[in-house]
């Protein structure tokens, strides 16, 4: 006999890694960046671990500490590549559109440390603005996993915590919803190393995202 649902009536999913495979065109950028810099290129799987915590901490990642005077500028250069190359290879996961489909009932807001201008751009492109109630991007002083970043949130629903579900790929969503009391959900073929995520203890983990439809309502 099947375990019964946990119900839920608000979804917010993380978009890198969650919703979209972006790795790759994010990668570009960075290198692309080091090279106008000067500064030596960086293996894809490596600049994939400096994902998640936003554009700066990605960027003095990337360069290490041998160029910190460097940061301002290699920002302007990303933020001006990705900019024009942020959809040259990146799509949806095969099993959004279903998924989402499945949760029609549900509130959905995306929450993300991208810029929200950049993933207002990505989302309209790849046709999936219409499933989310909103976006909320880091564009203010919060960040996930600070709990700060769901001030937005408030605004549009009024979540209750035992019904809200964080889905996403990286630590700072599960610490998001530990922080907030929300449900956690770790994807682990994401971006961010699985045994990172299975030791934050996320109350339940995913190969990937079509499996939420057999443990959430």
């Amino acid at each position: 006999m099947n375990a019964k649902k946990h119900a839920v009536s608000l979804m917010i999913f993380d978009l890198d890694g969650t919703l979209i495979r972006s790795g790759d065109d994010i990668a570009a950028s960075v290198n692309y960046t080091l090279q106008a810099l000067s500064q030596p290129t960086i293996e894809r799987e490596k600049i994939l671990r400096f994902i998640g915590d936003g554009v700066r901490v990605l960027i003095e990642r990337s360069l290490g500490h041998a160029a910190p005077e460097l940061v301002a500028k290699a920002l302007d250069l990303f933020s001006a590549h990705y900019a024009g190359h942020m959809l040259d290879t990146t799509d949806l996961y095969p099993d959004v559109h279903p998924v989402l489909t499945y949760f029609a009932r549900q509130n959905k807001v995306i929450v993300t440390n991208k810029p929200v201008a950049a993933a207002r751009t990505i989302v309209d492109r790849l046709g999936i603005r219409g499933y989310f109630t909103g976006i909320i991007g880091a564009d203010t002083t919060h960040r996930k996993p600070d709990t700060g970043v769901l001030a937005p949130l408030y605004e549009i629903v009024a979540p209750d915590p035992k019904r809200t579900l964080v889905v996403g790929d990286g630590v700072n969503d599960i610490l998001l919803a530990k922080n907030a009391g929300f449900i956690s959900c770790a994807l682990l073929n994401g971006l961010s190393d699985r045994d990172d995520l299975l030791a934050l203890e996320p109350d339940h983990a995913c190969e990937r995202l079509s499996e939420l439809v057999d443990l959430f309502a």
